[in-house]
């Protein structure tokens, strides 16, 4: 691994703590809510390093998905700032360093290909 990418890991690595803090801006309920619909493989990690929805899901899920979306896409861009690197890169090796082990059996993810994929 070169000294580039190894930074923009750690930094990715980083953002986790980061983007779980900025997620506070997502309550409970809203937290509760994604990881339901995860059990449920309605909603799943997507290799860009953002949730996605796989199936139909009602309005509140919907805003739970959204709001967890927009405090990693601060976590990110700051990651990427501090890495001098694009928050797309940021958001897509937290997806392969971080959010990809976190992902339980049974749950839904989406590839770099863009396939859903169960684990």
């Amino acid at each position: 691994m070169n000294h580039r990418k190894l930074f923009v890991a750690v930094a990715a690595a980083a953002a986790l703590g980061v983007a779980a803090g900025a997620a506070v801006a997502q309550t409970a309920a809203q937290k509760t809510l994604v990881d339901q619909a995860k059990a449920a493989g309605a909603v799943g990690e997507q290799a860009d390093g953002y949730l996605g929805i796989r199936t139909s899901v009602n309005a509140d899920t919907q805003a739970a998905v959204s709001a967890t979306n927009a405090g990693r896409r601060q976590a990110y861009a700051r990651s990427a700032a501090d890495a001098g690197t694009s928050a797309e890169v940021a958001g897509a090796r937290m997806f392969e360093t971080q959010l990809l082990g976190r992902i339980s059996s049974g749950q839904w993810y989406k590839n770099a290909a863009g396939q859903w994929v169960q684990r």
